[in-house]
């Protein structure tokens, strides 16, 4: 009876593993953000009385009755966003300027003493409902800096703010996004002062325990964008790219007087790469202006759709996210230019990537984790992000050929890590069979939530190879695909 006790216990133990996923490696992201990583693409709304002041940052003493747009739509600018395939909206709730776009109770300086709506309009309201109605996240910002307070820079002002974002995180409906920047002190009207205040931005804002009291309690959902954030980071640049080896980990320098990193206190050499084994996952955002301004400006024109385009390679195709500023004009409608660079580069995303080339190869790889079908290699090409191709761990090296009946032309290739378990892939290559053996056409590093390359030349094939090159452990593959630029 020992031996096959033996034996049984034994396959038991083998059928167990074959069960067990690989093991997480390192950082990793929390739901929210695993939220954030799949909204890949959305929009920073300006809107405020600098618009009608053709300014970039407003001094903070405008008449409220300036803010007067003509014939604010908000259903334009979210289905001219939709249609550029951005999946959310942060709207600019508060700027530098002081100027609430909604009737909040703490200031004079809001929506309510403009004509808008009478006095009786409330932006923030519109734009959240407009957003929701055709299926776009929200999420807002509020400037903690206020040129027009009177009470910036005691702890007063602090108060007065908390109790703006307090506002905003429970009148308006869960939140994807709560962003934050480190735009802090410096000249102002400051209730008729005109006069420079600085602040200590590593202290005043007690950051900690505002995010710890305010956002995570009331918008448990929303992730928190600043420099360094808690949950997403600053690029460490306006230019809408990141690093071509880019980490969605990072390890944040405590600032003074704090527990963590706060706005205004990036590690500015590390954002746009992140850290390899970071202790936190901190994903970077690509922040740019559609325009050359994040305000309106009547001079200027959008970005060309090719330029688009390339912007989302270096953005979402490195594992960033790429976040456009839309800028409303005087109406407080997206100008008809804006609305059809978005359109064209909309059109060009969801085209490009319509269908992968590979969707009906077949698949053979030299290795599947516990011989699981659960972990196959078919997996990712199914176009689910939740399977993935996974290898026992001792094969941290591994490679799958694929095979289909007829030749295909590619340009782009895409490949995604399962990130529930970590950023595991430090290297990876892609080659093709050309009569009697294979050519690399391209190798690269990073991987993460999503890695895109564009290929200088088109290249045709039916036999193609996918290699890890470099990996400290077992890989997680959810998704790999070959496509071909609709341009």
């Amino acid at each position: 009876m020992i031996k096959p006790l033996a034996s049984l216990l034994l396959l038991t133990g083998l059928n167990a593993f074959a069960q067990q996923p690989p093991k997480p490696y390192g950082a990793l992201p929390a739901p929210r953000q695993i939220a954030w990583h799949e909204t890949e693409v959305y929009g920073i709304m300006h809107f405020t009385p600098t618009t009608f002041e053709n300014k970039e940052w407003g001094f903070g003493d405008a008449d409220p009755k300036v803010f007067n747009p003509s014939n604010f739509n908000a259903e334009q600018i979210v289905l001219a966003a939709k249609a550029g395939g951005l999946r959310g909206i942060v709207l600019v709730a508060k700027h530098h300027d002081g100027f609430a776009l909604w009737p909040t109770k703490t200031t004079e300086y809001n929506i309510s003493k403009s004509p808008f709506r009478d006095g009786k309009g409330d932006l923030v309201k519109e734009v959240a409902d407009a957003a929701r109605k055709h299926g776009l996240k929200f999420g807002v910002y509020c400037s903690p800096w206020d040129r027009n307070n009177a009470k910036y820079g005691t702890a007063e002002y602090l108060q007065i703010y908390r109790e703006q974002l307090k506002e905003l995180y429970t009148n308006y409906g869960d939140l994807f996004m709560s962003w934050h920047d480190g735009a802090n002190g410096g000249d102002g009207y400051y209730g008729g002062a005109r006069e420079k205040r600085s602040i200590d931005n590593t202290t005043y804002y007690q950051w900690d325990s505002t995010w710890t009291n305010l956002t995570r309690k009331l918008q448990p959902g929303a992730s928190i964008f600043s420099d360094i954030g808690w949950d997403v980071r600053w690029a460490g640049n306006e230019d809408g790219s990141v690093n071509e080896t880019s980490w969605a980990t990072l390890t944040p320098v405590p600032s003074k007087g704090q527990n963590v990193a706060v706005p205004g206190q990036a590690n500015a050499d590390e954002n746009p790469g992140g850290t390899r084994n970071g202790k936190a996952w901190i994903p970077a955002e690509c922040d740019v202006p559609l325009r050359k301004g994040w305000f309106y400006h009547p001079n200027e024109k959008p970005k060309t759709p090719e330029k688009l385009f390339d912007l989302y390679l270096k953005s979402v195709g490195r594992g960033a996210a790429l976040d456009l500023g839309l800028a409303p004009d005087t109406r407080g409608q997206l100008h008809d230019d804006d609305v059809a660079a978005l359109k064209s580069f909309g059109d060009h995303i969801s085209k490009t990537f319509a269908v992968n080339l590979l969707a009906k190869a077949s698949s053979k790889a030299v290795n599947v984790r516990g011989y699981n079908s659960v972990y196959s290699a078919k997996n990712i090409l199914d176009g689910k992000n939740e399977t993935y191709w996974a290898t026992d761990d001792d094969f941290k090296t591994p490679e799958v050929v694929f095979d289909l009946p007829q030749a295909v032309t590619f340009d782009v290739i895409s490949l995604q890590e399962f990130i529930k378990l970590g950023q595991r892939i430090e290297g990876f290559a892609v080659d093709v069979w050309e009569g009697s053996d294979w050519k690399e056409v391209h190798h690269g590093t990073s991987v993460g939530a999503k890695r895109l390359v564009k290929l200088e030349i088109p290249v045709t094939a039916k036999r193609f190879r996918l290699r890890i090159t470099k990996s400290p452990v077992s890989v997680a593959i959810s998704e790999f695909g070959l496509y071909k630029d609709s341009e």
